[in-house]
């Protein structure tokens, strides 16, 4: 059994590939952004992590998305919708939860194949 850890530290590590599946950690953008801004800096750095696994944004199985207000809901959903851009769109929940520092707003975790 191999697994192979990506941008790991002492906490956690970014990405976990194991028996052909990729589980993320839970992405941010940079605190204090808009919603937007924020959403388009997680999608970029889950394009990037899956690369690093040697996968792409087309074999995401499932995404789940936290955001800090549902009022963000359809803002943040203008962002996923023109990056999904109507194809390979994975499972996907979202929901409202308090995040590790208030200048978050949105966090996106998802699990793809490699």
């Amino acid at each position: 059994m191999t697994i192979n850890r990506i941008e790991s530290g002492r906490r956690m590590s970014q990405a976990v590939v194991h028996n052909g599946t990729i589980y993320l950690s839970g992405q941010v953008g940079a605190p204090g952004e808009s919603v937007t801004a924020q959403t388009r800096a997680v999608l970029a750095a889950i394009e990037t992590l899956l690369a690093a696994a040697g996968s792409d944004k087309s074999k995401i199985l499932s995404a789940t998305i936290w955001l800090a207000d549902m009022a963000d809901f359809a803002e943040m959903n203008a962002v996923w919708d023109e990056w999904v851009d109507g194809k390979d769109a994975p499972a996907r929940a979202t929901g409202e939860a308090k995040l590790a520092t208030p200048e978050y707003k949105v966090e996106i975790i998802v699990v793809a194949a490699a």
